[in-house]
């Protein structure tokens, strides 16, 4: 798979970490270094355990499908994509309530990072479909999660309710894996 393709994969996956790194940066209007920190780096490593994981299970299932590799790989990026797509454009209840626990520690950091990062496990399910390893994508996946986080929580906090903004990048995100995902099916 060339770079490009990889990193615009990893770009779309991030922005479901992005718009709630957004909205944490909001919430949180001066975050500390630490928290950024805690929060880039549980976001970054389960969007790197996740496409991993996928993997794995593919393995067991890739013998079954693999005359269809490419239009399954299509079926999970389009699924991905167009749930990414559909939440962008719904979009949310606006809030303007903060949680009131800090939302870079403990059990909510955890359901948060584990909450962005399944779109990931298709993806890596995809990878194996493929026949492709997952070592190398996975690893620039987690580092472009942490990145991007890291640009969410710092741009959250700076420029206080942009409810629009995050609802763009996961449409962003969401049409990037639907066109990757037809890419592969057309070329198989």
């Amino acid at each position: 798979m060339p770079f490009a393709t990889l990193f615009a994969i990893a770009v779309a996956l991030a922005m479901d970490a992005f718009a709630v790194a957004l909205a944490t940066g909001i919430c949180l209007r001066q975050a500390q270094a630490a928290q950024l920190l805690r929060m880039a780096f549980a976001f970054g490593l389960f969007q790197a355990l996740m496409p991993v994981a996928g993997w794995v299970l593919g393995l067991a299932v890739r013998d079954f499908i693999h005359a269809y590799a490419g239009w399954t790989a299509f079926a999970l990026l389009a699924f991905v994509g167009g749930k990414m797509i559909w939440e962008g454009v719904k979009g949310g209840e606006e809030d303007d309530s903060c949680p009131p626990k800090d939302p870079t520690r403990g059990m909510q950091l955890f359901v948060l990072a584990v909450a962005t990062s399944i779109d990931a496990m298709a993806v890596g399910l995809s990878f194996s479909v493929l026949g492709q390893s997952v070592w190398f994508p996975a690893v620039v996946i987690g580092v472009v999660c942490f990145v991007i986080t890291a640009l969410g929580v710092k741009i959250g906090c700076m420029a206080g309710r942009v409810a629009a903004l995050s609802r763009w990048a996961e449409v962003l995100g969401g049409v990037t894996l639907l066109g990757i995902g037809l890419k592969i099916a057309l070329a198989g």
